[in-house]
Parts: structure tokens; sequence; C-alpha cells
């Protein structure tokens, strides 16, 4: 089956891992990323093995707050050296008054496929004013937005940053606007399933989970499966969110989830396909 990892970040120093306000990150995953290998080699040969069509690669700016940056220009450069299997997507300050022009050359000249903003990291609630003209912007240069959402284990910032309750509003008023929400609103998740089910350009990225979790009884994600295999089929895109996880182990995990197999054929694949138009 082909696939699509739509969160990774690969084990080099210019995507960093070091940074100091997600430090309580490094140990709720502490086992997980054990396990990982933190190798640019073993990280291009896994790809290579599982036959992946596209990994999205994702730039980050949070200067204003936390003084860390991905740059565009690194993201770009890592998807041109290592070619078409790697699209990249812009990250942009929203408190920069020059944020809008950094997206549009971001995409009209480095050729970024999506814009990817981590509320939380921003200290802004998704439906924040400063969000909205880079929301526009994404409608007005046709590509998607991914916007963190559920909770987030900075101690630095808040998790009510990332309420998929806030995504309501932002897809009433700007409904052509096409929206990954990951990872997948924990402990949230109903709430992200019915704005999932009112507006059809809003997209479910199941990442930074293990996936054998998914189906667990209790665990808060049973409805995505429940859903994700029927009014939400569509709706679902993975990304193995590496490397907080090993790559291979998450792909057999999802793989052993209670899904059809045309199901397991969109959330792996055919979904992200259609959604970044390749």
């Amino acid at each position: 089956m082909k696939i699509i990892d739509f969160n990774s970040r690969p084990p080099i120093p210019e995507f960093g891992s070091g940074a100091q306000h997600l430090a309580n990150y490094r140990r709720v995953y502490q086992n997980s990323e054990r396990q990982t290998q933190h190798d640019l080699d073993r990280y291009l040969s896994t790809y290579e093995t599982l036959s992946a069509e596209h990994v999205v690669i994702k730039a980050k700016d949070v200067r204003s707050t936390f003084g860390i940056v991905v740059p565009n220009e690194v993201v770009a450069d890592f998807c041109k050296m290592h070619g078409p299997r790697y699209i990249g997507w812009a990250g942009v300050d929203p408190h920069s008054p020059s944020a809008e022009e950094e997206l549009e050359y971001a995409v009209k000249t480095l050729n970024l496929r999506g814009l990817n903003l981590q509320c939380f990291e921003h200290k802004l609630p998704i439906n924040a004013p400063q969000m909205y003209r880079l929301y526009k912007a994404c409608v007005r240069l046709d590509i998607p937005v991914n916007i963190h959402c559920g909770v987030n284990f900075s101690t630095a910032t808040l998790m009510e940053y990332g309420r998929p309750l806030l995504l309501d509003q932002v897809m009433v008023d700007l409904p052509q606007l096409r929206v990954v929400a990951s990872p997948p609103g924990w402990p949230w998740v109903h709430e992200l399933i019915a704005v999932a089910w009112r507006h059809k350009n809003l997209t479910i990225g199941v990442s930074a989970v293990r996936p054998k979790y998914l189906d667990v009884a209790g665990s808060g994600y049973e409805g995505l499966v429940t859903y994700g295999k029927s009014v939400l089929k569509d709706q679902i895109v993975f990304g193995t969110s590496y490397p907080m996880q090993p790559i291979d182990r998450a792909y057999d995990e999802a793989k052993n989830l209670r899904l059809p197999e045309d199901v397991m054929e969109r959330w792996l694949f055919l979904n992200a396909k259609k959604l970044l138009g390749v």
C-alpha cells in the first residue's frame, strides 16, 4: 500500500530539537523517542523501504514568542536536495508585520506547499485576529494550513490555544480555507470530530500518537476510528511525527487498526494525495 507521511522532521541540526520551551515534550515522549534512529541515512532509507510516495516536512517560526525558527529556506533546500518524495510547508510568525509577504515568497519562490501554524507556540488561540490574515493568505494562495490542535505539553504556554471548537468559527468565516487539524484534538477528540463533520474542508491529522492506542477503550481516541471509517473516512490523514516515534513501527501499528482496506488506503495515502494536489 502506498503511503504519505504527513508529519516528519529530518534528524539534522537545522531542524532543531533542543528548544527549552519544549523540554516537557522530551519527558512525555522519552520512551518512544529512545527507539528512534537519529540518523539521516537511516531516515531516508526507511522511507525508501516503505515506498513512501511523499513525506511532508514543515518549517516553523516562533521567533516573537520563543526565539526559535526552522527557516523556510532550510525546508526548501532539504526537499530540493532529496527529491520529489519530500514536500515542504512554510512557517511564518503571525506576530510579524511581514508574515504575509514571507508566506507568499515561500510559496511562489521556494515552492513550499502549505503553511504550518503551531498556535500554542505563538501564544495565540486558533481564532485569534492575528491568525486570520494568514488564513486569508492561504485562501488567496490556494494552499492548506496545518494548525496544531489539542493538548500541548509545553508548560510555557496554554493548552487552551489548541481547543478544537475554536476552529468552527474559522471555518464558518472562511469556508474556502483548507485546514489540517493535527494532532487529532485529544482530550477534545469528539469536539474535533464534530467540527470536521460540519466542515468538509477540515481534515484531521492523526499524528503524535501511537496508532495502537487509537482503538483502545478509554484512550479518548476511539471516536477517530468509529467516525473515521464512516462519515469522516475522506477527512483523515496520517503522520508519524518522527522522531517522536519510529517510522516503521508507526506504520505497522496503523495497518493493524480495525479499518476496512479501502478506508486504510484513504487514511494512509489517498486523502493526503488529494489534499496535497499530487
